[in-house]
């Protein structure tokens, strides 16, 4: 696979077949994404790999959070807290674009609920990666997590695989630390489902769309 393809096959994909995925695939994904950029040779990620029965408890454990009316609580500030244009847009038509290819309905509050809910299970992928640093992290160090987490989502792909990188499976992170024996002043950056897609949900047959470079880029001479 061209380097390319292997950018532009990338998705945020939300509905996984119960494939088993190989342990040797997971190696190696994090094998190669070991090889990120990072300030000063830092390389400040941690990485939890979780599946089987332990992901199913922490599963029921995240879900039941949300259902319970639970407030979301990052580690971390990751939405603005005033949404300005052109990202409101953009937020509302992600949204629009998801429900819209389920047939969810405005008015239809429960099945809004319910596929959000499924977030929390990482979209019943049969493995969540979950993603911390130390708590002496500063912005910098959220940069080359970003680098990091884009090598794993490349690397996937070669495998054959799919992922989904959520900020929701980092809005618990007590739970998420206590579960999988993490010290609670650690930093739960975001979890990542990772798994073999299901071709045929409706889930997965949209893709949003991307600004041209030239919307984001000026060129000096």
């Amino acid at each position: 696979m061209q380097f390319k393809d292997t950018i532009l096959q990338r998705k945020s994909t939300r509905a996984y077949l119960d494939t088993p995925v190989e342990a040797e695939k997971i190696q190696q994904i994090l094998d190669l994404a070991r090889h990120a950029p990072s300030g000063v040779n830092t390389q400040p990620w941690q990485v939890a790999v979780v599946q089987g029965n332990t992901k199913q408890l922490l599963d029921e454990q995240l879900e039941q959070a949300f259902r319970s009316g639970r407030k979301a609580d990052l580690d971390y500030q990751y939405y603005p807290t005033q949404w300005t244009e052109p990202y409101k847009s953009r937020r509302k038509a992600c949204g629009l674009k998801m429900y819209s290819a389920l047939n969810i309905t405005r008015e239809d509050k429960q099945r809004q609920k319910d596929q959000w809910a499924a977030n929390y299970r990482a979209f019943d992928a049969p493995v969540a990666l979950f993603f911390f640093v130390d708590a002496m992290a500063e912005k910098g160090t959220f940069l080359d997590y970003g680098m990091f987490l884009q090598s794993v989502m490349l690397a996937a792909v070669d495998q054959g695989l799919a992922t989904c990188p959520q900020a929701a499976l980092a809005e618990y992170p007590d739970i998420v630390k206590q579960h999988l024996g993490y010290d609670q002043d650690m930093v739960l950056i975001c979890g990542m489902a990772l798994g073999y897609e299901d071709t045929s949900a409706a889930v997965n047959s949209y893709r949003t769309e991307r600004e041209d470079y030239t919307a984001f880029t000026r060129f000096f001479d």
